[in-house]
């Protein structure tokens, strides 16, 4: 049998108990002892079948406490657009020259904005960004007349999410140094976010299961009604 790495040998907490969503977020940080600022993840298990169009769950959320991430935006704009962009902090601003740079395999960006009239040039990169999460959404506010603002709400916390096949949504909500009070500000801000996207479809209990963990740390389930306690 292969031995355990030092590393998880050192975890502590009890993974297999539920626990109120403060003492999960203690816990998580606790055991986030790498060498660098692990990000604190959360999954939420909800009861919808995204195989069916009235059981889709999508949308943005803006973390209060914000996410530690230096977020690169690429905006597809042009003229007064494309310079509010270039305003707004956009690291990568551009039309047709973007949409070449990206085919030729340039993915220097975390989240991509398009201001309306630029959608059917976009279009040409769905087979590029679709898979990877990055294709621009009206829903998700990543379609939108003021990109600036888009630009500027990216940067300081805004967080996409979408329910997964298995009926899971994954997301950031921080760091392993943030502290534990806005960790939890972001958690309950993200689960708000779930239940106002809540499809007409869904039926029963809708938010399922909640774990939490870090990039190299154990996860730990968080009890459900702990959230809005």
């Amino acid at each position: 049998m292969a031995k355990q790495p030092k590393r998880i040998k050192a975890w502590t907490g009890d993974r297999d108990a539920t626990h109120a969503v403060a003492e999960a977020i203690a816990l998580v940080k606790a055991n986030a002892k790498a060498k660098f600022d692990e990000t604190i993840e959360i999954s939420v298990n909800l009861g919808v079948d995204p195989r069916h169009a009235d059981q889709q769950v999508r949308g943005v959320v803006q973390l209060p406490s914000g996410t530690g991430r230096d977020v690169r935006v690429a905006v597809f704009a042009k003229d007064a657009k494309a310079a509010e962009a270039t305003a707004a902090g956009a690291e990568v601003v551009g039309a047709e020259d973007l949409v070449e740079k990206i085919q030729n395999g340039f993915m220097d960006f975390d989240r991509v904005i398009a201001s309306p009239d630029m959608m059917a040039l976009v279009g040409r990169l769905g087979k590029v960004l679709g898979p990877r999460g990055l294709m621009p959404n009206p829903k998700v506010g990543t379609v939108t007349p003021n990109v600036a603002q888009a630009v500027k709400d990216a940067k300081s916390g805004a967080v996409e999410f979408r329910v997964e096949k298995a009926g899971i949504v994954h997301a950031g909500i921080g760091k392993a140094s943030f502290t534990e009070e806005a960790l939890l500000i972001n958690v309950k801000a993200l689960i708000d976010a779930l239940n106002k996207a809540k499809p007409s479809g869904a039926k029963g209990v809708y938010v399922k299961k909640i774990g939490l963990s870090s990039t190299m740390g154990p996860g730990f389930k968080v009890d459900v009604a702990s959230i809005n306690a």
